[in-house]
């Protein structure tokens, strides 16, 4: 397995995958053209965000983006992990887990870097566990939001 970041070259793949995400975890069908839109915006601006890819045996299996958090506290900057989908047939495998190493060992070794956040939907308990297994911990915040 290879884990990389995306290019303008895994549009495809990664409009895909958040059609498909969005369909799986909350039913909605989102707007292709929107998401087209929307994947190429931090493909071409990596202020917004950057893609990460897993491959095996030179297909993406899996996707994930991470976004940015300023910390005054900190004076740095936390990533979030947001969008991640795994192909169902490469499920429970380890993708996510060596996805996840990625992720932190970027971080660890990235001055300016000083953690990893994510948000799961209450009710996906098997998510929770899988982010509980890799160290993560349920924060004492609550997550509120406003969308437009």
């Amino acid at each position: 397995m290879k884990i990389r970041q995306a290019t303008l070259k895994d549009h495809k793949s990664l409009v895909d995958f958040q059609l498909a995400m969005a369909n799986e975890t909350e039913g909605i069908e989102l707007h292709r053209p929107t998401v087209e839109q929307g994947v190429n915006a931090v493909l071409n601006d990596s202020n917004k965000g950057n893609y990460y890819i897993a491959e095996f045996d030179g297909k993406t299996i899996a996707s994930l983006l991470t976004t940015f958090e300023w910390s005054d506290w900190r004076n740095g900057t936390i990533l979030w992990i947001q969008s991640v989908y795994v192909m169902p047939e490469f499920r429970r495998k380890g993708v996510y887990r060596n996805m996840y190493a990625h992720i932190k060992e970027k971080v660890m070794n990235t001055d300016n870097l000083n953690g990893i956040r994510l948000y799961a939907d209450k009710t996906n308990l098997p998510a929770q566990k899988t982010y509980e297994t890799l160290g993560m911990n349920q924060d004492h915040y609550v997550t509120f939001e406003w969308l437009k």
